[in-house]
């Protein structure tokens, strides 16, 4: 991370600097410290320029010109997700800095430091991949600007995008560079994407397929008009019959020498149509100017781009950006081949300092105190174990980025990484944090054929029911259970990451593993709704589901003696989501006396399928058509008062937001909801409230604003609110100043009554939902 590095281990240059916008923690779960590592270990001296300063080039010069390539990455997150909240509200704080400093990287961190690195040193390529271009290497929706905008390839002028985990990618890419091959050159790696103008000739060969003759139901043959003759089916076809041409004599010459009148019937099976192969075949797809004016070709890109997602069957992508003489081709290569097991341990054994670089150490030397990283003190004690998820959820990005096939360690691998956290890790306790990965319960598990698996075009292995050849065996995962929590020094093995219950039904035997000895008094879980109408549009299993692995997981505390909890996660807001389905949930919730603690907004992120949707009022799940009567129009949760309803919906136990809930259940015609007995949601009267709100949490609780008592602007006679007038907003924040006029009450938190019963949470987390 600087020159006295440098001259400590004798280098004169880097071959390769690596710039992110995390700060550089050495740890298996960032992904700076991932391919900095695997490229070591190919024997290239790397460099991390983190959360460079990027109001000049003078940070990016920092460890030299690089000999062969830049590569940059906003970091783990998305910069523009890391920046603002789902109601684009700024961020106080960054997990990913130390202290949870906001404000070390800036808005679009990928375009931002490409142009540094560019203006640094004209004449080295850059390289650009993580999460955040992953998610955009095509044309995609911008919630934030509330527009389509360019691939981040045209953004950026970056010279090659490496999307998903790119490990296979970045070392063959580094190795071609380092035998001086221009970048230009690498146009055939998997994972990649790269910029083709027009007439280039490294496109010879392909065969190229507009992305509408894929967006259909199947290939449909005319059917054969049996009173048709030979000619007639000839001279329909364009082409003539050559044997009536050609008269009796050749027919009899070729029947054996019998008349014409006497040929016998020949039955020919009609020939399949053959199409070019898969690895040479292209899929154009709208052009950039039509998709960001057209939110119909929007939708069916979205599609098409989901529908070319199984490494075993996927197509090259392309998309034109630019008319005239500027006109460019976004190139997209299929995606990467999945790590195999070996692959994976490679990678996860690689020497991890599992700690942040020293130079972010306090005044005791240590990276517990004022420097601390939120993001490392969360993963500091758990073992990632498998990648990839194919559950499909329709407003999660995990699939798009790591694929759908899971990719798992070996056993021998993931003790060797507990052991090694037990004997070297600062601090341990003797309790890992998490045994998981973006979902806890599908590792190893996948499809029964490796035939079938390589075909399948369908979004996800668990909608609308379990796939029938879903192999769902949880053998493997037990096992790793058990042998971890019998490791000397280890005293409990904990499971953090979001549980599939879906499939954890299929196996009792290890839910009764996980509730009896791996969860500490609370196991978090997603339905994330109860109605069909928004589950069908996540990709999600009905609430009757969740009411099955609830009976298990009460069953199995009680056989261990404990009281135990779940916390069921909730989205508002989500397309497809009607006020109906809000109150009926909100119903839900109080008959199983739950009251949320928090509340996760529907966040449309790049790509997603549910952006999609969000964009274009229409679902890419069951096909896009302008013919109103066969597409399916989807309701759009959209502007900040509706979008505050449902949010109100679901903490309907909150006082600050009974004003706005009467309002809307007298104007849906459930005024029969608001009363003072058991059965009614809301009571009719108002208690004097102040804004504040008690989290579990207590950074996140919210003081009452003495600004706001002194002046009164929201608030009628004795202090109560105006009628209708909403206070607050939930996004599990800090407090924090959003700019608003003095004497405004600051919309950052809720005054909530004491919790009956256990509290839902539901915040954005990096994560998997499950």
């Amino acid at each position: 991370m600087s020159r006295a590095e440098m001259e400590r281990l004798g280098w004169d240059e880097c071959d390769v600097v690596i710039v992110s916008g995390d700060a550089y923690v050495d740890h298996p779960s960032f992904g700076m410290a991932v391919i900095g590592r695997t490229l070591e270990a190919q024997g290239f001296r790397v460099g991390i320029i983190a959360q460079p300063d990027w109001h000049s080039a003078e940070a990016f010069k920092a460890l030299g010109k690089p000999r062969l390539f830049f590569g940059v990455a906003a970091g783990n997150m998305d910069s523009m997700i890391n920046h603002y909240t789902a109601d684009r509200k700024i961020r106080s704080d960054d997990a990913y800095t130390p202290g949870g400093a906001a404000g070390k990287r800036p808005d679009r961190a990928t375009l931002v430091y490409t142009q540094r690195c560019q203006e640094a040193f004209k004449d080295v390529p850059v390289i650009i991949g993580g999460i955040e271009a992953s998610l955009r290497r095509i044309a995609h929706y911008d919630y934030w600007q509330d527009k389509v905008r360019r691939s981040v390839l045209v953004d950026s002028k970056a010279d090659l995008l490496l999307y998903g985990n790119a490990e296979r990618a970045i070392i063959e890419v580094a190795h071609r560079l380092a035998q001086r091959r221009p970048i230009e050159s690498i146009t055939d790696v998997r994972g990649t994407a790269f910029i083709r103008r027009a007439g280039d000739p490294s496109a010879e060969g392909w065969f190229e397929l507009d992305s509408t003759e894929v967006d259909r139901p199947g290939r449909v043959d005319e059917h054969i008009n049996p009173y048709q003759t030979t000619s007639e089916q000839a001279e329909a076809q364009g082409t003539t019959c050559a044997k009536e041409e050609g008269g009796d004599a050749a027919a009899a010459a070729s029947n054996g020498g019998l008349g014409a009148a006497e040929q016998p019937i020949k039955i020919v099976p009609r020939s399949r149509v053959v199409m070019p192969p898969r690895e040479r075949t292209v899929i154009r797809l709208p052009a950039y100017e039509q998709v960001k004016s057209d939110p119909v070709l929007y939708a069916h890109a979205n599609r098409v781009l989901h529908l070319e997602t199984n490494p075993g069957n996927a197509r090259a992508l392309v998309q034109r950006h630019g008319e005239g003489h500027t006109a460019r081709d976004v190139w997209i290569n299929p995606p990467p081949i999945p790590l195999a097991t070996a692959e994976m341990d490679h990678v996860f054994d690689l020497p991890y300092a599992r700690a942040p670089h020293p130079s972010y150490a306090d005044a005791n030397g240590g990276h517990d105190g004022p420097t601390k990283i939120p993001a490392w003190e969360m993963i500091r004690f758990s073992v990632n174990i498998m990648r990839g998820c194919f559950g499909g959820c329709t407003f999660c990005s995990i699939t798009e980025h790591e694929g759908r096939i899971i990719q798992s360690r070996s056993e021998d691998s993931i003790i060797r990484e507990i052991e090694e956290i037990r004997d070297k890790v600062k601090g341990f306790t003797g309790i890992i944090s998490d045994l998981g990965g973006p979902t806890a319960n599908m590792y190893r598990i996948g499809c029964k054929s490796r035939e079938i698996e390589s075909a399948c075009r369908k979004p996800s292995c668990v909608y609308p029911g379990i796939c029938p050849n879903l192999d769902t065996d949880h053998g493997p995962l037990i096992q790793i259970y058990r042998r971890a929590r019998a490791l000397k020094g280890i005293k409990k093995i904990l499971i953090g990451s979001g549980l599939r219950y879906d499939l954890a039904v299929k196996s009792p035997e290890y839910v009764k593993e996980l509730v009896q000895h791996h969860v500490g008094g609370y196991l978090k879980i997603a339905p994330e709704h109860t109605e069909g109408g928004p589950l069908s549009k996540m990709m999600k299993p009905g609430i009757g589901t969740y009411d099955r692995f609830k009976q298990l997981f009460e069953k199995f505390s009680a056989e261990a003696g404990k009281q135990q909890f779940l916390i069921p996660y909730f989205i508002a807001a989500h397309p497809g989501t009607s006020d109906e389905d809000m109150m009926n949930l909100a119903l839900w919730l109080k008959k199983n006396g739950f009251r949320a603690d928090q509340v996760q907004t529907f966040y449309p992120s790049p790509m997603a399928t549910a952006t999609a949707m969000y964009h274009s009022g229409m679902n890419p799940l069951k096909g896009i058509s302008r013919d109103g009567t066969r597409a399916e129009k989807v309701d759009i949760v959209r502007g900040e008062r509706r979008r505050r309803l449902h949010k109100a919906f679901l903490r309907y136990h909150d006082a600050n937001n009974w004003p706005l809930l009467r309002e809307a259940l007298k104007a849906m015609g459930r005024a029969d909801l608001i009363g003072n007995g058991k059965h009614h949601l809301i009571p009719t009267f108002q208690p004097t409230t102040d804004g504040s709100y008690q989290s579990a949490r207590r950074k996140n609780s919210t003081p009452a604003p003495q600004a706001a008592k002194a002046s009164a602007p929201t608030s009628g006679k004795a202090g109560r609110p105006m009628p209708g007038r909403l206070l607050t907003q939930h996004t599990g924040l800090p407090p924090r100043d959003n700019g608003s006029r003095p004497g405004r009450t600051s919309l950052s938190g809720t005054a909530g009554a004491k919790a009956k019963g256990p509290l839902v949470k539901a915040p954005l987390r990096a994560k998997g939902r499950g």
